[in-house]
């Protein structure tokens, strides 16, 4: 029988090493796709990739400078591991802090949190897990046109009584890239 370290030249110390981040997400990354190819194929599946979240007391800034090194749109925004929001670079980028700090008692922007421009949970558009599975590409960029956001939540509720499980995101972006690329590319 083999030694498993044979396999390999040596093992090294994480302490040789600064510190060690996540990769990145690439465009380069996403499948390309038709149209009419199954609406799954364009989601963000938390069971399969971990969701990039977000904590809702923190500062704006850093939300979107985390934003930027994960290479994504939007976080999840959650407290005490329940999700309460959906956060996206749009909303820190646009109006929504100007209009926070017209409308409250702050004055700097430095002390904008995430849960003050945030779209609450109760805000949020979603579409069961469940009508995805007979769903086409087509049909999802249509519901995103069609309801006029830019991101909307997948959620699993088979379990009656039981709080919704977020099981994915949908980009309104990432699938205009995916079918957009593959015209290119053809």
């Amino acid at each position: 029988m083999k030694n498993p370290s044979q396999h390999f030249d040596s093992l090294i110390p994480a302490k040789h090493f600064d510190i060690g981040v996540l990769p990145r997400r690439s465009p380069s990354d996403e499948q390309f796709i038709e149209p009419d190819d199954p609406a799954i194929l364009a989601v963000t599946d938390f069971r399969r990739e971990h969701p990039a979240t977000v904590d809702d007391d923190r500062q704006i800034d850093d939300a979107l400078a985390d934003m930027v090194r994960l290479g994504v749109r939007a976080l999840l925004v959650v407290r005490d591991q329940r999700v309460v929001g959906l956060i996206t670079s749009y909303d820190i980028q646009g109006e929504r802090p100007l209009q926070f700090l017209q409308s409250s008692t702050y004055t700097q922007h430095r002390d904008i949190r995430v849960e003050h421009i945030m779209t609450p949970w109760d805000g949020l558009l979603t579409v069961e897990w469940e009508h995805l599975q007979n769903a086409r590409a087509r049909d999802l960029l249509d519901v995103l046109e069609e309801a006029g956001v830019t991101h909307l939540l997948v959620v699993d509720s088979a379990e009656k009584n039981q709080a919704p499980i977020v099981r994915a995101l949908v980009s309104k972006a990432r699938l205009v890239r995916q079918l957009r690329s593959l015209r290119r590319a053809g």
